[in-house]
């Protein structure tokens, strides 16, 4: 459970947001049972509603793990759309192509293996909705590329930016996070919130959401 919405409201919204398919919870259980930092159902349901509301057809995730934000991003795509989503370890990147075939989107996800740095360097937008759940520490020096992949009224939406409460000096009595991760993340929400080419608000759900889309001209 996260630190910021209490957990009682985390409970009650996990009880309303029922899995779409046993693929999907073979994979979230898969994740806890290794201790992957998986995002969980109530922010891939948001994912999904947001890559449908603005009918993506071409989207980018940063940080594949095992698949399961992809098949949330994939599933919205329609025949012909397209995931490309990258992993920088190759056996994380094996597992994730076998789960988008057992969810039957084998044909809507691209898994790049690499490191993501270079990797964004090959690929070419423009994409309607990019999903940065990578490497902390690069999330600001990404962000200017992911804007320039961005279509206008593209939406960014980045995970952990508000790092179970962490970037809050003081509010958590115990920090158990990577000192230097959280003020990579602290640099990167004010990058964020101050970047001309981007609208954003952040929502308190989880380890924190944040949702930004690209301006016009």
């Amino acid at each position: 459970m996260g630190s910021i919405v209490p957990e009682p409201i985390e409970q009650y919204l996990a009880g309303l947001n029922r899995l779409p398919d046993l693929v999907l919870k073979d994979i979230a259980q898969a994740g806890r049972q290794a201790d992957l930092p998986l995002i969980d159902a109530e922010v891939g349901a948001l994912l999904r509603v947001l890559a449908t509301a603005v009918q993506a057809r071409h989207i980018l995730e940063i940080g594949t793990a095992i698949g399961y934000s992809g098949i949330w991003l994939a599933g919205a795509l329609p025949p012909g759309g397209l995931l490309i989503t990258m992993e920088a370890k190759p056996d994380r990147a094996k597992q994730a192509r076998d789960n988008f075939a057992r969810a039957g989107l084998a044909d809507r996800a691209n898994v790049m293996v690499g490191d993501s740095n270079l990797l964004l360097a090959k690929v070419s937008g423009p994409f309607d909705v990019i999903f940065q759940d990578g490497d902390k520490h690069e999330y600001s020096p990404q962000l200017d590329r992911l804007v320039d992949l961005l279509r206008p009224g593209g939406l960014l939406v980045t995970d952990n930016v508000l790092w179970s409460g962490e970037v809050v000096p003081g509010f958590v009595k115990a920090p158990h996070k990577d000192a230097e991760e959280t003020r990579a993340i602290s640099d990167y929400n004010r990058r964020l919130s101050a970047h001309p080419g981007l609208l954003t608000a952040i929502v308190p759900m989880r380890v924190g959401l944040s949702i930004s889309v690209k301006r016009s001209g």
